[in-house]
């Protein structure tokens, strides 16, 4: 029995933009605390999604030597100022391994304006001091 030709087309993965990035599509932070009493993190990471896409596939990488626990959140964030939590868990991966969270399928009736990812927490303010790398990509 012949495939049709959607069955046989592959899926095409675009990795997505960071807002606020140098231009690399893969992002490598160390998660640290406010400089002050009251300050911003670098906890939070948007990336920015240009036109619509079926599924959204996000990657985390660990890149500390020492061992240690990651909190990480995702979210899809819609033109309608809505969100939709797609990751809530923590890892202790080894040095130089991570996970691809999803793929996470678009909503039906919602648009995708951006996809944050939220490593270290509020919540554990002693996941600090650990480096890691995080992309996003969009795929169709």
């Amino acid at each position: 029995m012949p495939l049709s030709a959607a069955a046989v087309r592959a899926e095409t993965c675009t990795f997505l933009t960071p807002i606020g990035g140098d231009g690399s599509k893969i992002v490598k932070k160390r998660v640290e605390r406010p400089k002050a009493l009251i300050g911003r993190t670098n906890w939070n990471t948007d990336f920015a999604v240009d036109r619509p896409y079926r599924r959204y596939k996000l990657f985390f990488t660990a890149d500390s030597t020492g061992k240690g626990t990651y909190p990480i959140e995702a979210y899809l964030k819609f033109t309608d100022n809505s969100n939709l939590q797609v990751v809530n868990q923590s890892m202790t991966p080894p040095m130089g391994t991570g996970k691809m969270f999803g793929p996470f399928p678009a909503v039906p009736g919602k648009q995708v304006s951006q996809v944050n990812f939220k490593v270290g927490a509020g919540k554990d303010p002693e996941a600090t001091g650990f480096s890691y790398r995080i992309s996003v990509q969009g795929c169709n």
